[in-house]
């Protein structure tokens, strides 16, 4: 577990360095800059291929279709699901692949509870 937390402050650490010295350089190269933000783009593109993929062979259907609706209403909620369902999946605490039912619950834990609202006229 301390491990996974050095290399992954290690990676931190690595993109930061890697980030100053894109930095320096554009201010030398403007072309390297626009070279720099294809490649960060191309790799931000790569990672969420990753994530859907990944999101793909874990949920259902149903499930992936429920997610996508709430992404367009709440993509911060959405998010946190599917951080905490790839993490699940990650852990191996998944037995089997998550439906439409287990997502609801899922919801229900990570959405704040709704306040309802009364106006009184007098």
């Amino acid at each position: 577990m301390a491990s996974d937390g050095d290399a992954e402050l290690a990676e931190l650490r690595r993109r930061r360095l890697q980030q100053i010295q894109d930095m320096q350089g554009a201010q030398q190269n403007p072309n390297a800059a626009a070279a720099a933000y294809a490649q960060q783009q191309a790799e931000r593109d790569r990672r969420d291929a990753e994530r859907s993929e990944a999101l793909r062979r874990v949920l259902t259907p149903e499930a992936r279709e429920r997610l996508g609706r709430i992404r367009l209403a709440k993509p911060d909620v959405a998010q946190a699901v599917e951080q905490q369902v790839l993490s699940l999946a990650a852990s191996g605490r998944l037995q089997r692949m998550v439906d439409d039912t287990t997502l609801r619950a899922l919801l229900e834990r990570i959405m704040p509870e709704r306040r309802d609202i009364t106006i009184t006229r007098r």
